[in-house]
């Protein structure tokens, strides 16, 4: 059977989000390293002390995320089997390049801290982004068109992350409201992410690329997916642009699961924080086992369920 790991992206860290990886010595170097990026404050003590809304900041958001998934996967990876197929959601990108092994996972870290900063310096003030769920596609682009606003990610069953200035998504949210949108809610982000407002953030990040250590290909029996396409990763500085190109182009997230089933994954693993992508996986594909870490109470729980899934 082969597994699809997915790489969080922001929105769901919490307090406990380290929970079964924080104390893991397998994750303790990666841990050292992300308290270098956050003025040497632990991550561990961050996420239990700060406030909701600090923890959702750009950057220290973006480390985060990304180090729960690299924490994760370096504790899990004696029972990773050798078909994988890595995908990730966002920054969660540049994660899956560290867990698919083409980049080391300090290196992954400190991406996401260059790529934050782009990211930040390139924002207009004001700008953020905004779910909305139960409107097609078409109608989605007219909004869009009417507010100045622009489609970011694309997820399974008609639901969408908009982004543009704070005024544009609120005026599109009350059309989308009146329009009977199943559900609409603010997305706590800081920027307008992929969208063509970042499109410096994604030549700057490209640049970066450019400076780390990449392994020419994949290992053998491993897919690594694009977000923006969800194209295999084959040509590295393809791959490479592509995942820079990623800031300011929509993610199309439903794509890249489809492309999971259709490489023939039959369990899927979210390394969190959160279940945003597991129930994604659970409502679009009904009956394929799809769990996320933040299920899970202890890591031999993990460890049971990834045998009794991934070695039938």
């Amino acid at each position: 059977m082969t597994l699809a790991i997915l790489c969080s992206g922001q929105g769901r860290q919490h307090r406990d989000m380290f929970a079964l990886t924080g104390d893991a010595p397998e994750a303790a170097s990666l841990f050292a390293h992300a308290a270098t990026l956050l003025g040497g404050r632990d991550p561990r003590e961050i996420v239990r002390s700060e406030t909701a809304e600090a923890l959702h900041h750009n950057r220290i958001g973006q480390i985060l995320c990304t180090l729960q998934v690299l924490a994760a996967a370096s504790v899990l990876r004696d029972q990773l089997p050798d078909r994988l197929i890595v995908a990730g959601y966002s920054v969660g990108e540049v994660a899956a390049w560290g867990v698919a092994g083409l980049l080391s996972m300090t290196d992954a870290l400190d991406l996401v801290a260059r790529r934050a900063e782009s990211m930040d310096a390139a924002t207009l003030p004001g700008d953020g982004m905004l779910f909305v769920r139960g409107l097609p596609r078409e109608t989605i682009d007219r909004l869009c068109e009417r507010h100045d606003a622009a489609v970011a990610i694309v997820n399974p069953g008609d639901a969408f992350i908009l982004g543009g200035s704070r005024a544009a998504l609120k005026a599109l949210a009350d059309d989308a409201k009146a329009m009977n949108a199943a559900r609409v809610v603010d997305v706590p982000v800081e920027v307008a992410s992929h969208t063509r407002r970042l499109a410096e953030a994604s030549k700057e990040f490209r640049e970066n690329l450019s400076h780390v250590a990449v392994t020419v290909l994949p290992a053998a029996g491993m897919r690594l997916l694009s977000g923006i396409d969800a194209a295999p990763v084959i040509d590295v500085k393809t791959g490479l642009d592509r995942l820079a190109a990623q800031i300011s182009q929509t993610v199309q997230w439903a794509d890249c699961l489809q492309a999971c089933i259709e490489s023939e994954a039959t369990v899927f693993l979210e390394l969190g924080p959160g279940r945003a992508l597991s129930e994604m996986v659970a409502g679009a594909y009904r009956g394929v086992p799809t769990r996320s870490l933040d299920d899970f109470r202890t890591l031999e729980g993990v460890r049971a369920w990834l045998a009794g899934h991934v070695n039938r």
